[in-house]
């Protein structure tokens, strides 16, 4: 094991086992046999080393769903679909410290910290589904809107996140209900509807010279 996997195994079980960050750098070093510059080579802070966990975490579930043999094949709805299920599936062999993770990330409407670099990496695999889903029309482009998109399914994983974290069903049967509910209704408003038909509509009639109408009674 490197030097990086040893700190950042040995970080996870001290919080684990403690509840709670060690105490200073140079401490953790030492009961590790390492020197304090050996850390630093790695992580700029212990919040550095759970950011890097997230990251880490958030890389390999895009490689392994894009590893998929049916995944050229899979719809962007599908894609995302396996994205959120593989994750919650992986999530289960560190669920101890992603709970502890979570909860100790702070609570706020700004993305926390430890979870920047990770939401960059989700954001990635997102915006590369939704470009193709929209090149193929499942996904409708919207003027001012389609760029949002990929916020929307963020604030969706925030909140499997954390409704994995509380759920006490059997087997997190709950959550796999959960997001297949709320993928489903999130990518049924980014697919064409009723309102789009609407706005062609209107628009329609704009460019006939017909924008406005007179009704009469």
């Amino acid at each position: 094991m490197d030097a990086r996997e040893k700190i950042k195994t040995a970080y996870m079980d001290y919080v684990l086992t403690n509840n709670e960050q060690p105490k200073s750098v140079y401490a953790f070093t030492k009961s590790l046999k390492l020197k304090e510059e050996d850390f630093y080579k790695h992580f700029n802070s212990f919040d550095a080393i759970e950011g890097s966990f997230w990251k880490d975490l958030f890389n390999e579930i895009a490689l392994k769903v894009k590893s998929q043999e049916v995944y050229p094949d899979y719809s962007a709805r599908e894609r995302i679909l396996s994205y959120f299920f593989t994750l919650t599936e992986e999530m289960k062999s560190t669920r101890s410290f992603i709970t502890y993770s979570i909860k100790h990330a702070g609570k706020g409407f700004s993305t926390p910290k430890i979870l920047v670099k990770a939401k960059l990496s989700f954001e990635e695999f997102i915006s590369e589904v939704l470009h193709e889903g929209i090149d193929k029309s499942e996904i409708i482009d919207r003027k001012f809107i389609s760029d949002k998109y990929k916020n929307a399914l963020w604030l969706q994983l925030a909140f499997i996140i954390n409704f994995w974290i509380n759920d006490d069903s059997e087997n997190f049967e709950k959550t796999d209900e959960a997001i297949e509910k709320g993928i489903n209704v999130t990518l049924d408003l980014m697919s064409r509807g009723p309102i789009d038909n609407l706005l062609e509509y209107g628009k329609f009639l704009v460019q006939q010279g017909k924008g406005k109408v007179k009704f009469t009674f």
